[in-house]
């Protein structure tokens, strides 16, 4: 039983994230890109091993892979038992800040040229199709009176339009309607994806390019 026990604490289990904030010339740690599972005193120490040294040279992205982690690790803890789940990779953000701060004055701008946007765009279509007339002939069909103004028809058109869009988007102010993404959340996330796909593809170059310079030099 004692010797199971002693088996299993030389076992670490390593998830990698996905993405990561890191400060300008700081020392990345491997608690800083993984999550560990492991003994406790062991767990400590190895969330303070250090990885690599930003220097201005890694611009504001770089790639950490888990070859690099197990090596880091072995190194320090020989015949350690390592388990590995999830990404082979981190991508660290480096910010001064050490997080990501949001642009208010982009955000402002966005907003502004969406919601201008969007009502062009609904004006636009209204008058492609000719509504006003649209409205009347409904109205005039549903009463059997021709009026100038069908608000019977047009106030429930307006509040149906809103409420669509609040379906759509899936949120109230800041509160969901329910667990379901919106279109525009599922198409933000893809585009993310796409970006963190493209950057870690050049990170692996790089490092194979310069993998290659060092060999011929």
């Amino acid at each position: 039983m004692s010797s199971s026990n002693a088996d299993e604490s030389r076992v670490v289990y390593v998830r990698m994230r996905r993405r990561a904030v890191v400060r300008p010339k700081s020392v990345v740690l491997l608690g800083d890109v993984a999550r560990l599972v492991t003994e406790e005193r062991l767990h400590e120490r190895l969330r303070k091993l250090p990885l690599h040294g930003i220097t201005e040279k890694d611009g504001n992205l770089l790639l950490i892979d888990m070859l690099q982690v197990v090596k880091a690790i072995r190194e320090a803890e020989p015949g350690l038992i390592i388990e590995t789940f999830g990404e082979p990779h981190v991508l660290l953000e480096i910010s001064p800040a050490g997080t990501v701060q949001p642009r208010k004055l982009i955000l402002v701008l966005a907003w502004l040229l969406l919601f201008f946007g969007s009502g062009m765009a609904m004006m636009n279509f209204h008058a492609d199709v000719n509504m006003p007339a649209v409205q009347h002939r409904i109205t005039e069909l549903i009463t059997g009176k021709s009026v100038s103004h069908p608000w019977l028809f047009q106030i429930p058109y307006s509040i149906g339009v809103g409420m669509g869009m609040l379906l759509f988007f899936n949120r109230l102010l800041r509160k969901r309607l329910n667990d379901e993404p919106n279109p525009l959340e599922v198409e933000m996330f893809m585009y993310q994806e796409n970006v963190n796909h493209y950057v870690i593809t050049e990170e692996y170059r790089k490092k194979h390019d310069e993998r290659e310079e060092g060999a011929g030099g």
